[in-house]
């Protein structure tokens, strides 16, 4: 397995580790919500690594054309790198450079929760959808309802207090249906459902996970310094024994909310 010293960027860590242990298998799913189908042009806004970008990629086929738009040049950087006939872009969700009507459809994952204006976001995501075509935007569902993680926060809170702590649950913070539908009634978004969907979070070993989050910059990077870290390292070992598998990994549930629409 790789270490973290054999990748050099964050974005690097982020396509080694955080998408096989979590986002890879969101792609179909999110896809699927956004009903791509073949010969489809799509369009996936904060594409990050192409996770979502290569499963919306292979559905549409030869015969589609799919685009990543990411602000990170970084990230870009890593998916250019993958062999895929896909267009990498970079760019703001909140002013998408794309006219009207452009996609049959709009996907993005794990990324709304990051956006500065998700009203605007989600508004110029309808805007360059064509009529007749769907959006579905995922995020992190409620940290609570990912037992993991969620032992993971409070050990924090525990060790080193509750902004760190909540450093570590900002990725969960649009986690409610119920923000998620006035976001999208502030956006004039008609017809919205918000659906919840189940995937897993797998790393191969507790110390793997902890290191994983070491080295994320839009959570712990930088908070924590090593002596700090090591002993983050060794109570993970009893906080996340219960979520232990057979072969050493730690495995447990992490669910997501999906905002699907159609424009009409």
């Amino acid at each position: 397995m790789d270490t973290l010293e054999d990748v050099r960027s964050p974005a690097e860590i982020y396509d080694a580790r955080f998408v096989p242990a979590l986002f890879a298998q969101w792609g179909p799913i999110v896809a699927a919500e956004a009903g791509v189908s073949k010969g489809d042009r799509v369009l996936d806004v904060a594409c990050g690594t192409g996770a979502l970008t290569l499963a919306a990629a292979k559905i549409a086929g030869s015969s589609g054309a799919v685009v990543g738009l990411d602000p990170n040049s970084d990230m870009l950087a890593v998916a250019r790198a993958k062999p895929a006939a896909i267009e990498w872009m970079e760019g703001m969700a909140e002013s998408l450079p794309f006219p009207d009507n452009r996609f049959d459809a709009v996907v993005s994952q794990f990324g709304f929760m990051f956006f500065e204006d998700k009203r605007k976001a989600i508004s110029e995501m309808m805007r360059v959808l064509k009529p007749g075509g769907r959006l579905a935007v995922a995020v992190c569902d409620a940290v609570e309802n990912s037992p993991g993680y969620s032992a993971f926060a409070l050990l924090l809170d525990r060790l080193f207090g509750k902004e760190v702590g909540n450093a570590f649950r900002a990725p969960f913070s649009l986690g409610n249906a119920g923000r998620l539908n006035r976001i999208c009634d502030e956006a004039n978004l008609a017809g919205t459902e918000i659906v919840r969907r189940n995937g897993k979070v797998r790393f191969a070993s507790i110390d793997d996970l902890v290191s994983t989050e070491r080295a994320c910059v839009w959570t712990l990077g930088g908070i924590l310094d090593d002596q700090q870290f090591e002993r983050l390292r060794k109570e993970s070992q009893t906080a996340l024994c219960p979520f232990l598998v057979g072969d050493g990994a730690i495995e447990f549930d992490m669910p997501a909310l999906i905002i699907s629409a159609g424009k009409f």
